[in-house]
């Protein structure tokens, strides 16, 4: 009886410093935001997980929106998904830098070309209250949470994936609208 109270005490604890590491990683992230310290925001992102993340957000939503007419051969597909997936990492990548990743972080703006599109913002996450931000937590996988960043299905939110010492940025889950956009100039890329 004891070792099974023993390992649940352990278990207990493990899982509060597990959370707990998740938070004060999510409590340092957000502090950046607001100071737009944008060097600090870098080391506290996983950028090519950040990338990767965003490219495929892109190249899925170019593949449904060419499924709405017909659907999508699997060469068009492969297409897509080289080629197309080329395209939006140059897009990406001009997203990706300190200032840009700031303002989409601080200010909820992503510039999409001559276009702007909004979602909420990390810098309004309250960093004071630990059960809001467990709320907002949800598991991905064992090394990674999600963090919602508003109450709408289309509010966006944030990945952080457990790496090295600590926990990275690792994902930015755009609203509907920015991912559109961003389709858009893929498209107009492409030539469709």
């Amino acid at each position: 009886m004891r070792w099974f109270l023993g390992g649940l005490a352990a278990f207990a604890i493990a899982l509060v410093i597990y959370v707990g590491s998740a938070i004060l990683s999510l409590n340092g992230l957000v502090e950046a935001v607001r100071a737009g310290d944008g060097a600090a925001i870098l080391s506290r992102t996983d950028l090519p997980r950040l990338r990767h993340s965003l490219v495929d957000q892109i190249v899925f939503a170019y593949l449904k929106r060419v499924g709405r007419d017909r659907p999508v051969k699997p060469m068009e597909r492969l297409v897509a998904s080289t080629y197309g997936a080329t395209i939006a990492d140059a897009m990406v990548g001009k997203m990706l830098t300190a200032d840009n990743l700031t303002q989409i972080l601080r200010d909820g703006r992503v510039a999409v070309g001559e276009t702007d599109v909004n979602l909420q913002r990390l810098s309004d996450l309250d960093a004071s209250g630990v059960l809001q931000k467990i709320g907002r937590l949800s598991f991905v996988k064992p090394v990674e949470f999600q963090v919602r960043l508003g109450d709408g299905d289309d509010a966006g939110g944030i990945s952080l994936h457990f790496e090295g010492f600590g926990w990275k940025l690792s994902g930015v889950q755009l609203p509907a609208a920015a991912i559109e956009a961003l389709v858009q100039r893929l498209s107009d890329k492409n030539g469709r």
